[in-house]
């Protein structure tokens, strides 16, 4: 391993054009390495950047004079970049991203990572992100690591060792922070209808957004909860504070908060320095079938940009606007189905903030959860629980927890495909 500064830092000694470069996403994002990468990109022209979630502001629209971006999406700061046309969003699960650094499908020369210090065995904690990034290591050419101070010591799988690393320098900034999602009544109303179907001893698999929070925020009578999760954020401590989360029930991994990524604030990050009751692990565990499969009482919460009124769920793209992601939905939505005692919920408003109904006779976006796999809908009017109901009667229910407003709209444009819904 070569230690350099980070003032001194030529990245064309290690990044070549047309290198695929993958980096830690969202707060893991080696904030340092990558505004080096963007100052100096036009040393390594036509280089490429697979993109996870993103919240700095390093990368805009103009950087694609000389770097292509691609990623699973507009997650975040990187919406600009996939209004703006210049993302190439990649659909796939979050389940299929080590696969497809293993395969070659995203291409990896150089890996860019933030890490914590060493510990006494000279390894280095993956500290925020710990998702596909281990596999990325195994197929580069080139590590570059950013040892930062802030970086918290997160127990992880299998730490990064100094002999994987090439080149590594030195920091101390704090990282990236994603404060929790503000929510409102609202969303209070929305989790409400939710209540009696997120049990004690229930595991949870939460996805970013005012609604889940608002559905976190509800558990607090809860007992003996576990986590089995994607992400985790600064909510899953207040629960863990308050002995809410025991992670006793899971049926695996006794006494621990699984997780992929830390998606938080210095709060969350300082939770997780050293603390035994928080493991970050990769995709390949938190997201496969298999391994949720034996997770007991799986309870998956996700949010949608809208559903249709046979359980179509759209969370990616309004037209041609590329918002969201495919993401972890699917494959947590399918390994709740599989859970001994599992339920998976997609939470959205009724309306959006113009008046528009998210309940809609047709999609304006991609499926990106179909009506086979799709069990409970909700929103502030209530729950549809579409599991094993036939077209008529999912139309029916999903009318039913739509805005009022839209109700007779919407039943209007049902009966034109299917007819008389009685």
């Amino acid at each position: 391993m070569r230690v350099d500064t980070l003032d001194n830092l030529d990245l064309a000694q290690y990044v070549r054009a047309g290198d695929g470069i993958v980096f830690g996403q969202g707060c893991g994002e080696p904030v340092s390495l990558t505004e080096k990468l963007v100052q100096q990109r036009a040393a390594y022209s036509g280089a490429g950047i697979f993109f996870g979630s993103g919240f700095s502001k390093t990368f805009q629209p103009e950087h694609s004079d000389h770097l292509r971006f691609r990623g699973i999406g507009g997650i975040g700061t990187l919406r600009k970049l996939a209004s703006a046309g210049k993302l190439d969003p990649v659909p796939c699960h979050i389940s299929s991203i080590e696969g497809l650094i293993r395969g070659g499908q995203i291409r990896t020369d150089v890996v860019m990572l933030l890490v914590s210090p060493a510990n006494e065995k000279g390894e280095h904690s993956f500290g925020l992100v710990n998702d596909y990034v281990r596999t990325a290591v195994s197929k580069a050419r080139v590590v570059i690591a950013e040892v930062n101070a802030q970086v918290p010591w997160t127990p992880c799988d299998t730490p990064l060792r100094q002999d994987e690393i090439t080149v590594a320098v030195h920091t101390d900034r704090a990282p990236l922070e994603l404060p929790a999602a503000p929510f409102g009544d609202l969303e209070r109303r929305i989790a409400a209808n939710l209540a009696d179907l997120i049990p004690d001893r229930a595991t949870l698999q939460v996805g970013i957004g005012a609604v889940p929070e608002a559905i976190v925020a509800m558990l607090s009578d809860r007992r003996e909860l576990g986590v089995h999760s994607g992400m985790i954020g600064d909510s899953v401590v207040d629960l863990m504070e308050r002995g809410v989360i025991t992670n006793a029930h899971k049926g695996m991994d006794a006494g621990i908060t699984i997780s992929g990524v830390l998606f938080g604030t210095q709060r969350l990050f300082r939770f997780a320095d050293r603390n035994p009751q928080i493991r970050l692990c990769p995709t390949s565990y938190t997201h496969n079938i298999a391994t949720l499969s034996r997770v007991r009482a799986l309870v998956s919460i996700n949010s949608a940009l809208e559903v249709d009124l046979t359980g179509q769920v759209n969370a990616e793209a309004i037209g041609a606007e590329y918002i969201g992601a495919v993401g972890g939905q699917v494959d947590f939505v399918r390994a709740a189905a599989q859970s001994e005692g599992g339920v998976s919920i997609i939470a959205l408003p009724s309306a959006g903030k113009k008046g528009d109904s998210k309940i809609v006779s047709r999609l304006s976006g991609p499926v990106t959860t179909s009506r086979s796999d799709v069990d409970v809908i909700a929103t502030e009017h209530g729950t549809a629980r579409l599991r094993g109901l036939s077209l008529r009667e999912r139309i029916r229910a999903m009318v039913g927890i739509a805005a009022p407003e839209h109700r007779d709209a919407l039943l209007r444009e049902a009966r034109e495909t299917w007819g008389e819904l009685a």
